[in-house]
């Protein structure tokens, strides 16, 4: 079956959210949903998230699932605020609680953090399947970019997080904590092992100046154009590119206030006893 599919693209962090529906019935999945943060005077706000729930209700729709592809390092995490506005259960990787226990020991959370997935409702493994309306989904274990990626496959409809950027863009970078270019090139061959008509999401698009930002390719196109991972790409070729770039990268803007939220499933830290939440900022820090 073909769901219907609406994208929200988040200019500020190149990020892509989509409301994932079943054309049968009102049953629907959010997935990848965005919190807008200003480093600068260290505000949320939910404009992004306003809008992309606007769009729930202004279609009738019903949201069964909020659904993250992997804790992200640049751009916080809106899944908390929806789930309190619309309900549905909150899943991810069950790779979550490894990313959390790194996590824990960087920010010193302490035993005040469980660093056991319970801040989600579902923490899926691969092969693990479940329902939007009369939608079957499925879901591939994809990580390498971090240890919890996953690709929820939604009827002919693959979203697959940071595992593949648009085929002029290529891949991304493996050098987080638990993130590895081996891996992630085993990841990127099971996904190219679907048909090649499968329609192919993305979480993030960086396009420069000469074409407008896009969510949607196929499998055909990344297998044949992607620069970085062509179906006949070596793993060997791969890693070489993959390490070789990601040595010279910057770590994302937002990684520092991201994580401590996304780990908590969106949830900002709680209030401290003058009634201001915090968020930890650690200096000279090695990340792996």
């Amino acid at each position: 079956m073909r769901p219907a599919v609406e994208p929200f693209f988040h200019a500020t962090t190149g990020s892509y959210s989509y409301v994932v529906s079943d054309p049968g019935s009102t049953h629907a999945a959010i997935i990848d949903p965005v919190l807008d943060y200003d480093l600068v005077s260290g505000r949320t706000s939910a404009e992004a998230a306003q809008a992309l729930g606007d769009y729930v209700e202004r279609a009738g729709l019903r949201v069964d699932w909020i659904l993250e592809t992997h804790v992200h390092a640049d751009h916080l995490s809106a899944a908390d605020h929806l789930r309190q506005r619309f309900g549905g259960h909150l899943g991810i990787g069950a790779g979550v609680r490894d990313v959390q226990a790194h996590w824990r020991r960087v920010y010193n959370l302490g035993d005040d953090f469980a660093a056991d997935g319970s801040q989600f409702d579902r923490l899926f493994t691969d092969g693990d399947e479940f329902e939007i309306g009369q939608l079957r989904a499925r879901v591939l274990a994809t990580p390498g970019h971090t240890s919890d990626g996953i690709t929820y496959l939604i009827g002919d409809a693959a979203f697959i997080g940071d595992t593949l950027f648009a085929p002029d863009c290529g891949s991304a970078r493996c050098d987080f904590p638990g993130g590895n270019a081996q891996t992630l090139h085993a990841s990127i061959a099971k996904l190219y092992a679907l048909p090649d008509t499968t329609r192919v999401f993305m979480c993030h698009d960086y396009p420069d100046t000469r074409r407008p930002p896009r969510c949607q390719t196929t499998i055909a196109e990344q297998k044949r154009d992607n620069i970085h991972v062509r179906a006949d790409t070596s793993r060997e070729d791969f890693v070489k590119m993959r390490e070789g770039r990601d040595a010279g990268l910057s770590l994302p803007r937002l990684i520092f206030p991201a994580l401590q939220v996304n780990i908590r499933g969106g949830a900002l830290p709680a209030p401290e006893e003058n009634g201001a939440r915090y968020l930890k900022l650690p200096l000279n820090t090695r990340l792996r």
